[in-house]
């Protein structure tokens, strides 16, 4: 299943440096490892704003659930989920 996800981070303006480092490593480890393995399929950055717009291929909600929930960010961040399906109007059959 596909879905499109917001995600809007808002790290706390006291959170000491080096905690800040640790998570935003973390993080960076943990989103290009489920890119690898095709479950975060594309991430852009939205303009302007701490936030990303993501595609995610995986087999139904409970496992987007624990995907996101298992970001180091996940209690910083406010998510908005939308699952995508094919148009009937579309003229690919993949989404290339």
């Amino acid at each position: 299943m596909l879905f499109h996800v917001k995600m809007t981070v808002n790290l706390p303006h006291d959170l000491p440096a080096d905690q800040a480092t640790d998570i935003l490593a973390r993080e960076k480890a943990y989103s290009q490892a489920l890119q690898a393995e095709g479950k975060w399929r594309h991430i852009w950055r939205v303009a302007g704003h701490y936030a990303n717009i993501s595609i995610f291929d995986v087999a139904d909600n409970e496992e987007l659930h624990v995907l996101l929930s298992g970001l180091p960010l996940f209690k910083f961040m406010d998510i908005e989920v939308m699952p995508l399906l094919r148009h009937p109007s579309a003229v690919r059959d993949d989404d290339r």
